[in-house]
């Protein structure tokens, strides 16, 4: 790393006490709320979360990987507490580097998450993409993703024994399509937490245009690039829509170029400048209670702006279900302002 580069790293804004709240897409946020706002949805969490051998998927990182330090991958050790520093985690998670020509990096665990990247991923980007991937899955970590996340995975692994009972099948795979939605959007938000870290969007797109399959950025010309997500988010033909929506069922991420073009909005908003300028949601001042209806406005609002700006026809068909769920879901609200939280 030049000293340039180390000077302006040093430079850098750090977010004390900073909630994910501040970063989180707001269809993350109203999901999440409305999950956790279900009677005995803790207890569902707590007896799902018992079956989850987290001590055994550590122990596999330490037997099979490179856990970095300051003497293995040092430049990612350096990132990986720099990120920890910015976003004020209270803790710097562990990050283990696993053999894989993949480009490939998830935040794993619930009690002491950790962090694994594949050696295509680090041999593939510079160490301000690379800080921008790390910084992205510590807002997993921050976000507290890992336990639905975890809840997902169970959910698909009991779909396939189920797969012989046609109406089990069914339910499950409704539930499991609503979770990866939601994940989706969880990446939107730690695609934000990744911009946080590197506080350079041209560093982040370039991360984004090398995991689309951009092996050399230079190569690559960035507004055909971004074209592209204008270009899928504007088929005019209804059975374009439905193929869009039959390939996106069972991504567990936003599709790239979408990933992308959303974190470049983000960038130029004023909710990013502000949030650089210390003016953010702090953890000591979260109340789930309170923000609950707030979420819900807020992913109805995100939602009903998606669809206003959409020129696809089956999004256009159904630019009135953000406001209906909101509207539903804070009627339940009122009724059982009691409900059960994570």
């Amino acid at each position: 790393m030049t000293e340039d580069i180390e000077a302006s790293r040093h430079n850098a804004v750090r977010f004390p006490g900073i909630s994910p709240r501040a970063y989180e897409h707001p269809v993350d946020r109203g999901a999440l709320a409305t999950l956790r706002a279900v009677p005995g949805f803790a207890q569902v969490v707590k007896a799902v979360s018992g079956f989850y051998n987290e001590r055994g998927e550590r122990l596999m990182a330490l037997a099979s990987s490179i856990r970095v330090g300051p003497k293995q991958y040092p430049e990612l050790d350096r990132l990986r507490h720099e990120c920890a520093e910015t976003l004020d985690l209270p803790a710097v998670p562990n990050v283990f580097v696993f053999q894989d020509p993949r480009v490939r990096a998830e935040a794993v665990g619930m009690d002491e998450p950790f962090v694994r990247v594949s050696t295509g991923l680090v041999e593939l980007m510079g160490q301000e993409s690379l800080r921008f991937v790390l910084g992205h899955e510590l807002g997993h970590v921050l976000s507290g993703h890992a336990v639905y996340r975890t809840i997902m995975v169970r959910l698909i692994n009991l779909q396939l024994v189920m797969s012989w009972t046609p109406v089990s099948a069914l339910g499950i795979r409704a539930v499991i399509a609503a979770l990866r939605e939601w994940f989706r959007k969880a990446e939107l938000s730690c695609d934000r937490a990744g911009l946080l870290c590197s506080q350079d969007p041209t560093a982040a797109l370039r991360a984004q245009i090398q995991v689309a399959g951009g092996i050399d950025p230079a190569r690559i010309d960035v507004p055909s690039f971004l074209q592209q997500a204008a270009e899928y988010e504007s088929v005019e033909d209804i059975r374009d829509s439905f193929l869009k929506l039959k390939s996106v069922e069972t991504e567990s991420h936003p599709f790239a170029v979408v990933r992308a073009a959303q974190l470049q909005k983000w960038a130029a908003s004023e909710d990013y400048r502000a949030i650089l300028a210390g003016d953010y949601a702090r953890r000591d001042a979260d109340s789930p209670a309170s923000d609950w209806k707030d979420d819900l406005r807020s992913a109805a609002k995100s939602y009903k702006e998606s669809w206003n700006s959409s020129t696809d026809p089956l999004t256009k068909a159904f630019s009135d279900v953000g406001e209906a769920v909101s509207g539903a879901a804070g009627k339940v609200w009122s009724k059982f302002g009691n409900g059960s939280e994570v």
